[in-house]
């Protein structure tokens, strides 16, 4: 039986299940720039992980990806504060998500009629503010949602030989998309909506 470890983000911050490993990346209130994610992912690895599910909340940079989609990336754009193992060494990766995770997740969704979105690039931030709808108009040219951790366990996952693929929840849209301002409560309401579909979507895959 394979090994999986799961890395819940603020709004997921438990799923209890014999076999699995969870790893809550914001624990104590840690907000996303001060996550150490060279910690997280090597407790995968030492603990043995097969896999990795990274669950990854999101906004919108599309009108059509409404909050409440679940969205499987299958590419990340991160271009600033690349987190690697290898400081001291010229070791090279391809950054990848793995597809045949990325296809499990997807069809589990699929059984459930949960709303997927089956392809999409995923655009990483700094954080920990929000973005200006100026640089939300300049990355909707290149991504479909956007947030503040993928690229970070994805490039380490990668790094440490271990399959990482990530299932999105899409919690708001992201600044201006939709005309309004980003509202912390609503995200935090849609949060909840979320959660529910969320357990039931990796107790299927599970």
């Amino acid at each position: 039986m394979k090994k999986i470890a799961i890395i819940g983000g603020s709004g997921f911050t438990q799923f209890s299940q014999n076999g699995l490993k969870f790893i809550q990346r914001h624990g104590n209130n840690v907000p996303p720039h001060k996550v150490n994610h060279k910690a997280n992912l090597l407790s995968c690895k030492e603990w043995g992980a097969d896999q990795i599910i990274g669950i990854n909340s999101v906004g919108s940079l599309k009108k059509e990806i409404a909050p409440g989609h679940i969205v499987i990336p299958d590419d990340y754009i991160q271009l600033g504060s690349i987190d690697t193992f290898h400081d001291d060494s010229a070791i090279h990766v391809t950054p990848e998500l793995n597809d045949e995770l990325r296809q499990l997740f997807i069809q589990g969704a699929k059984i459930l009629q949960l709303p997927v979105i089956e392809n999409s690039i995923y655009f990483q931030t700094n954080g920990p503010r929000l973005e200006t709808k100026a640089e939300i108009r300049m990355i909707q040219s290149f991504a479909d949602i956007i947030g503040m951790t993928l690229g970070s366990e994805a490039t380490l996952a990668k790094e440490l030989g271990i399959p990482y693929a990530s299932i999105c929840m899409v919690d708001n849209y992201a600044n201006g998309v939709d005309g309004e301002n980003v509202s912390v409560d609503q995200i935090f309401d849609t949060q909840k909506e979320n959660k529910v579909k969320l357990e039931q979507l990796l107790r299927e895959i599970l």
